[in-house]
């Protein structure tokens, strides 16, 4: 069956193409700011003289400034336009990798990458909210996991190129040089962006206050669409998000003996299967949307089902090929987070998209800051029993695919409901 055309429905074409490209350049750019220190660890402790308490904060800082921003920085899009939220963030994750870079002390250090964690959060529900309005909705699922396709590109970059330049030029050069990206694609923003394309301009908002963020907020949470995309993302990326932002290295070398290059390699896979399964998923969900629950659901299964083969593993160590699926499958991990949004997308009106974009967007942060801090804490008390600390992943599946089949049946018949109205909506439209 043919995709129907939605009044209004932004044309798409090369020039949408070159616009969305400027937005998506400066993700790509905050990705590689964002993942920087997962290739800096080791340095920053020598650099700052802390131990790995003290280092894993860096970590729990950014993701918790970055959920923390989700829901003020989609009414922010909402309410101010795409290029003046995306601009905005350039500046602060420029200014954020440039005070990294001459950081004399912990807490200044600490206090750059929180300002890079305020600018990073405004990138991504940015990028989603420029895909909307430049791109036919049944274009959605296939943008968005460009979006988290260019991403894992710039984690790639970051894992690949930032860690030579690190061992080669030193750590100021090579994060004073990497910010540079950042004035570059603040430039590219201002001169070349644009919130929507002529005749596609929104409807103006009410005047902004606290009564409206509130109603704005409110009319997000009602729609069941926003709940289930939230739980879609809760459940389905913090499994690859903890192991790549800061325990996959230590659980591979210290838990399974690897050396450190052949651990890297494992990383590296997980961001390379990343980029590969975005493409399929984004392709797959674009032509069935009937396919969006399986996927993510499926995608929550064989994830717990080679953590659990591989962390009961009765030898001391998982067997390399293991280890290869296990990576392999986690990045998938990253692709399935994003059929979160194509839930809550559909379920709310163009003046909300920001909205709830952000309130989907913590599900997945939420996830990973948990499991962040209670591996941490569970290896403390366990004297580094990474099979008991590395548990914790199967309580919060638990918790999120409870939450996904309570609330899909809702969500469906609502999309069902829009659906038919869009298309009555489409028959009355005077030729």
């Amino acid at each position: 069956m043919s995709a129907v055309a939605i009044p209004g429905d932004p044309p798409g074409g090369r020039r949408a193409l070159a616009v969305w490209g400027v937005g998506v350049s400066v993700y790509f750019v905050a990705v590689i700011f964002r993942t920087s220190l997962g290739v800096a660890g080791l340095d920053a402790a020598d650099r700052f003289h802390v131990n790995a308490s003290a280092l894993s904060t860096f970590s729990i800082l950014q993701l918790l400034v970055y959920a923390g921003m989700q829901i003020p920085v989609g009414l922010l899009v909402d309410r101010l336009g795409t290029k003046r939220v995306l601009a905005l963030g350039a500046v602060l994750f420029t200014a954020g990798q440039l005070g990294f870079a001459f950081s004399p002390t912990y807490g200044t250090a600490l206090a750059s990458r929180a300002l890079l964690g305020c600018g990073d959060a405004l990138t991504f529900i940015s990028v989603l909210r420029l895909g909307s309005r430049w791109f036919p909705a049944r274009r959605g699922p296939l943008v968005a996991q460009f979006a988290g396709l260019v991403g894992m590109a710039g984690n790639l970059v970051s894992t690949l190129v930032l860690a030579r330049l690190l061992h080669g030029i030193g750590w100021t050069a090579a994060f004073a040089g990497s910010a540079a990206a950042g004035a570059v694609v603040l430039v590219l923003v201002l001169l070349f962006l644009k919130d929507h394309p002529e005749g596609h301009e929104p409807e103006p908002l009410p005047h902004q206050g606290a009564a409206y963020v509130r109603r704005q907020i409110a009319a997000s949470w009602r729609e069941p669409g926003t709940r289930l995309g939230l739980w879609v993302h809760f459940t389905t990326q913090f499994p690859a998000m903890v192991f790549l932002l800061l325990w996959g290295l230590p659980f591979l070398v210290e838990a399974q003996g690897l050396s450190r290059a052949v651990a890297g390699e494992l990383l590296t896979l997980v961001v390379l299967s990343n980029m590969v399964v975005g493409l399929v998923y984004g392709q797959i969900v674009a032509r069935h949307h009937g396919a969006r629950l399986p996927l993510a659901l499926g995608t929550v299964g064989t994830t717990a089902a080679l953590w659990a083969a591989t962390l009961a593993y009765p030898g001391p160590h998982a067997p390399m090929w293991l280890l290869i699926v296990l990576c392999t499958v986690l990045g998938a991990c990253g692709p399935a987070s994003m059929i979160g949004f194509d839930f809550a997308r559909p379920a709310n009106p163009p003046e909300r998209q920001g909205t709830a974009s952000g309130i989907t967007n913590m599900g997945g942060f939420v996830a990973s800051m948990t499991t962040l801090f209670a591996i941490g804490v569970l290896l403390d008390a366990t004297g580094d029993d990474y099979s008991l600390a590395f548990s914790v992943v199967f309580v919060l599946q638990a918790v999120g695919v409870s939450q996904i089949l309570r609330l899909r049946g809702r969500a469906q018949r609502r999309e069902r409901e829009r659906l038919v109205a869009s298309r009555v909506e489409t028959v009355h439209v005077p030729v």
